[in-house]
């Protein structure tokens, strides 16, 4: 029986998991986590809305459903092409038939070392709650600053990047802000936090129409967030960032979400590289060289109608699907067409009855765009508990104006003692 390496249990690595169980191949994944993580919803713990297990689900509980699949959790250092063998960074090398590459994606800070040295992002679990710690330790030490301008700074929060990740966090930050600290710290003057949204370009949510980018700006504004836009980044100094204006602002909280790269894995094969570090792929997802060897999800570099396919969940999990189908028709002699993403559409929210989507064809906000994005996460949430308990802490925090999650939680970075902006 031939077997199948698949690395990751991402998006794209689940959807090929699930497209070879229960067939005449040997599946095993790996993960130096032993979950699955369901990053869209990253900010939501970061803004104290989900508790962490509410969007992360066992791998080992993913792969008892079939007697094919088995999982093991281990770090990928490299692959030895030559010898079909994946190399771990402790332990003897697995040997493959095919493998499957979907270790994902990193913040792509673009060289830019004080940025990378003291700003916070969103890619890990464990980034959610260093970054709703430095929220809330931001404001519990902004009770007791005396100096009226590091008070300032403290409740000053700058994010940068104006895509669904910057627009979402900006969105429940507002929200958490204006809804629950402003009774939580009655002894600060909370209505004078500061939440300044950063862009390079001259609009938000590029792959949105125009229509759409105005209403996500207004909805923000709406909210109290200060949208900066044509406004980039230099680098970042401890107590300030720095802009490219010659400019600079006092914060001791800095969000990074202005772009991704390949997973470091990416660099360690000796095969051609695109932009951001991604494997140039051929059209079925192989390498050029080694078509036992697929690449998807935010690793791959794929253009389709003159331009790369974007690093998003969709991709990556239309790639995983057509990858397993892929091998399972190798295997069985038969062709299959070249991979094709079929753009079925997106969606951002921003707060409360508030978020927009292109579908088909179709652009909407609102209401109606903001019940679309809770129902469609829901329902790719894995594990039913896991989309139980997202209902129940959504519709709490619906009703009752609240935030269940307010925890500092750990030492170090992630309490309030740790190493700050």
């Amino acid at each position: 029986m031939k077997r199948v390496v698949i690395v990751g249990a991402g998006f794209a690595g689940l959807q090929a998991m699930r497209a070879l169980a229960r067939q005449s191949v040997e599946v095993l994944l790996i993960d130096r986590r032993n979950y699955h993580l369901f990053q869209p919803l990253l900010y939501q713990v970061a803004t104290a809305g989900l508790q962490t297990d509410e969007i992360a689900y066992p791998a080992r509980a993913l792969v008892r459903r079939w007697p094919n699949t088995h999982f093991r959790l281990a770090e990928v250092c490299g692959v030895d092409l030559a010898q079909r063998q994946l190399l771990l960074a402790n332990g003897a090398p697995v040997p493959y038939d095919y493998l499957v590459l979907s270790a994902g994606s990193v913040t792509n800070y673009y060289g830019l070392e004080g940025v990378q040295r003291l700003a916070l992002d969103l890619k890990q679990l464990g980034d959610a709650v260093v970054l709703r710690n430095r929220v809330l330790c931001a404001f519990e030490r902004a009770c007791q600053a005396r100096d009226p301008a590091e008070r300032a700074a403290l409740m000053t929060f700058v994010i940068v990047g104006g895509g669904p990740t910057g627009i979402e966090f900006a969105g429940a930050l507002s929200e958490l802000v204006r809804h629950v600290l402003t009774r939580d710290y009655r002894e600060l003057d909370v209505h004078k936090t500061r939440i300044i949204l950063l862009e390079a370009l001259p609009q938000l949510l590029s792959p949105f129409a125009p229509k759409l980018q105005q209403y996500a700006l207004s909805r923000l504004q709406h909210l109290g967030v200060e949208v900066r836009l044509n406004t980039a980044v230099s680098d970042a100094q401890r107590g300030r960032v720095l802009l490219k204006d010659g400019s600079e602002i006092a914060t001791h909280t800095l969000f990074w979400a202005a772009g991704v790269r390949a997973a470091p894995l990416a660099d360690a094969l000796q095969v051609a590289r695109g932009r951001g570090g991604r494997i140039v792929v051929r059209p079925d997802l192989a390498l050029p060289d080694h078509p036992e060897v697929f690449v998807v999800g935010d690793m791959a570099y794929l253009e389709q109608d003159g331009a790369p396919l974007p690093m998003l969940a969709p991709v990556a999990m239309q790639q995983g699907r057509y990858v397993g189908r892929a091998i399972i028709q190798r295997e069985r002699g038969q062709p299959l067409p070249p991979f094709r993403y079929r753009d079925k559409g997106a969606m951002a929210i921003i707060g409360r009855n508030s978020a927009i989507a292109r579908w088909r064809g179709l652009q909407f906000s609102g209401f109606l765009a903001w019940l679309a994005w809770l129902g469609l996460h829901l329902y790719y949430l894995v594990g039913f508990r896991n989309q139980l308990l997202a209902i129940i802490d959504w519709g709490y925090q619906y009703i009752m104006f609240d935030r269940k999650v307010r925890l500092i939680t750990g030492e170090g970075k992630d309490g309030c003692t740790g190493d700050t902006l």
